[in-house]
């Protein structure tokens, strides 16, 4: 298996060109959707048992989680990630927090105060959709904030996440690459099905006018704030396969690199062994306990 953080790591510093990578690409995949699908069903069981260990390792006093941020444009896919990629996991070991527009209880603090109250425990999988990252890319495009505040939430964000490495996070973060015209067809496709209306917002349509702001408010961010500790990863998101496969191999890489190990008991296991062999229900009354069985 190819190394997937290699190949769609973002390099830091330089500023990138979104339009030179292919969003229909499969860089490291398989070689179709039906071998994709099967790629993706089979890291499964991989995936749960690390996450079992992660968990298990925090029992014995091991702060180490796992934080996935996802950023995308709109239809990008990160509440597919969420359903079919977490789904992977055991649920009750993982914290997923949709990040919306802010509340004013939320404007009245630090843009990272938010993102601090949803941070996953030790053991833990965090799942983000969307993230602190908002505020340096909708925040740009629409004028939320004057250029000197937006230049220094770059660097705020890398020593918030360089803290979170500190302290035992694992942050993969990955932006969804999705192209204009791909934009359109999903956008479409929930228009012609009653039952995807639900998801549909005629907002949706004037956001695809700022396309191109949106695209160079990525490449800023992309480029200031992946650093040796937390690297973008761009994962090409026109094929919905493709994006799951890619997400599982990154979090499994990641994973694996952590090796979790579960804790060893703090207790005589011979002796627990023993006492279970040997124990045994005393019933002085020699049957049914008074009350039960009866009508």
């Amino acid at each position: 298996m190819p190394n997937l953080r290699e190949l769609l790591r973002v390099p830091g510093g330089a500023r990138i060109d979104l339009t030179s990578y292919d969003t229909a690409a499969t860089p490291g995949g398989p070689r179709d959707k039906a071998a994709g699908l099967a790629a993706t069903a089979a890291l499964g069981p991989r995936l749960a048992a690390l996450q079992e260990r992660l968990y298990a390792a925090s029992t014995g006093g091991d702060r180490r989680r796992l934080l996935l941020v996802l950023q995308g444009m709109d239809t990008s896919g990160k509440g597919g990630t969420v359903k079919h990629v977490i789904g992977l996991f055991n649920p009750s070991g993982c914290r997923i927090k949709a990040f919306k527009a802010p509340t004013r209880e939320e404007l009245n603090h630090p843009f990272l105060w938010r993102v601090m109250q949803a941070l996953p425990q030790p053991g833990e999988i965090g799942i983000f959709d969307r993230s602190h990252y908002e505020d340096v890319l909708i925040a740009r495009v629409r004028g939320l904030a004057p250029p000197k505040v937006l230049d220094r939430r770059y660097g705020q964000i890398d020593r918030f996440e360089q803290s979170l490495v500190e302290d035992g996070v694992t942050v993969v973060k990955v932006f969804l690459h999705i192209s204009y015209d791909e934009q359109r067809r999903r956008l479409l496709e929930r228009l012609d099905n009653p039952e995807k209306h639900w998801k549909f917002n005629p907002g949706d349509i004037e956001e695809r006018a700022l396309w191109p702001a949106y695209q160079e408010a990525y490449e800023i961010a992309l480029a200031r704030c992946s650093t040796e500790e937390a690297p973008w990863y761009l994962v090409p998101a026109d094929r919905k396969w493709y994006r799951n496969w890619a997400i599982s191999t990154l979090l499994l890489e990641h994973l694996e690199e952590m090796d979790p190990a579960y804790p060893p008991g703090d207790f005589d296991v011979a002796a627990s062994r023993k006492r279970l062999l040997l124990d045994s229900i005393a019933d002085p009354g020699g049957g049914v306990p008074e009350g039960w069985g009866r009508r």
